[in-house]
């Protein structure tokens, strides 16, 4: 989520005009609705397979990353802010869900170190995201400043960041479906 926030950042000021300002207002619509979803994805997760819970929570952000594809000068604004709850809605479904499952798959005894695992991944993800936006940036744009002559390149860089993104998380979609159930009764056993 952290490179979608950094081109919508761009998009927004430089492809819609709005200020710094609007598009901070516009841009935390995603994690309020993190923030809000996340206890009661978690609690779902209790009940329900974690590998259910968190698949349809990638899908949400697959859906999401989608309605990020061909933006331009005339997207309206609604598009976004339903493409950023979506993404939200799938984080705050997947992140707790796919959580619960590890540590449900592990005894306690290993806790710190599946904990530092998920962190650490979680990390790789958002370098390889933005890894992946720069590198885009550096093949359609190179090294000049984003400037109206220059918009359609960045727009042609977000549209493929954006594509990659959903694909990568239709990947996430089918590796979640494929994890076994939990029995949370068999967690702590020997």
């Amino acid at each position: 989520t952290y490179a979608v926030s950094f081109l919508l950042s761009l998009y927004l000021q430089y492809i819609k005009g709005f200020s710094p300002q609007s598009a901070g207002f516009i841009l935390i619509i995603q994690p309020i609705v993190l923030v809000i979803l996340s206890p009661i994805a978690g609690r779902l997760s209790d009940r329900l397979q974690p590998r259910i819970v968190a698949s349809a929570g990638m899908l949400c952000s697959v859906i999401g990353l989608g309605l990020f594809v061909f933006l331009n000068a005339e997207t309206a604004i609604v598009r976004i802010v339903a493409g950023l709850v979506l993404i939200g809605l799938g984080v705050a479904f997947f992140a707790p869900a796919n959580i619960n499952a590890g540590m449900s798959s592990i005894e306690t005894k290993y806790y710190g170190v599946a904990s530092a695992t998920i962190t650490t991944m979680r990390q790789l993800g958002m370098i390889l995201s933005m890894g992946i936006v720069m590198l885009l940036f550096a093949l359609h744009i190179g090294s000049v400043q984003i400037t109206p002559e220059y918009y359609q390149e960045f727009l042609q860089s977000t549209d493929i960041s954006f594509i990659i993104f959903a694909i990568l998380s239709l990947f996430g979609v089918a590796a979640s479906l494929a994890r076994g159930t939990v029995n949370k009764a068999d967690r702590n056993s020997p």
